[in-house]
């Protein structure tokens, strides 16, 4: 999963940055409204978290331009613990969720989760397909109740494969929302990921639709 951080406090941006990157996220960031808007207008996140109060355009601004033009993403917003307004003119911008500074960042991780899993249609953490579960609060992989240990990036190629169980993700895509924007994406690494995750797994779930992409789906539902 890509996510974009927008906060203009320096230590916040990297304190959020880094427990993003520790859970397992790939993690863009801007420091004021403006390069923020672009990022979001120019690349495709999962989430996004953004803070209101940033400099040359205002966070609420920039959630409005975003969904002026159509962006999706689930935004979790960062305010101030006394402003209740900015909670509110960030709701009616666009926003999903929000978070009052100063905040734990564990709150801020279970929100995160909690956006993600929605946006793809899931009710709790656990996800599940056939034999296979992945638990997104634990980051714990399961076939048949065995763990499966998995390196931080087969974990993520999983993960954004299960949030969307039973739909076609292109390479393209996959590229996308889980590498940078310094990845080479002219390379064949998903295809040798894919390749692991599947020896790993040892089940019929994770399924390659030749000339489209990837698919995880029910070992009986498999086409």
């Amino acid at each position: 999963m890509r996510l974009l951080v927008v906060e203009d406090d320096p230590d916040l941006n990297r304190q959020l940055v880094g427990a993003l990157g520790d859970a397992g996220y790939v993690v863009d960031a801007a420091k004021d409204g403006e390069e923020g808007h672009f990022l979001g207008d120019t690349e495709p996140y999962d989430a996004v978290v953004l803070d209101l109060g940033l400099p040359v355009l205002d966070g609420v601004s920039v959630l409005e331009k975003w969904r002026r033009a159509g962006k999706k993403m689930p935004v979790l917003i960062l305010t101030a613990r006394d402003r209740w307004s900015d909670k509110v003119a960030g709701f009616d911008a666009g926003a999903d969720d929000y978070v009052a500074k100063p905040f734990h960042m564990e709150e801020v991780l279970a929100r995160v989760r909690a956006l993600l899993r929605r946006s793809a249609g899931h009710a709790t953490s656990e996800l599940d397909c056939g034999p296979l579960s992945l638990d997104t609060k634990s980051a714990r992989v399961t076939v048949n109740g065995s763990a499966i240990k998995l390196t931080s990036l087969e974990f993520r190629l999983l993960a954004y494969l299960m949030h969307h169980k039973g739909k076609v993700v292109s390479r393209t895509e996959l590229v996308e929302h889980l590498y940078d924007q310094d990845f080479d994406r002219d390379s064949n690494t998903i295809e040798v990921f894919v390749g692991r995750l599947r020896k790993k797994l040892g089940v019929d779930v994770l399924h390659t639709i030749r000339g489209m992409g990837y698919c995880v789906s029910e070992p009986d539902n498999a086409g």
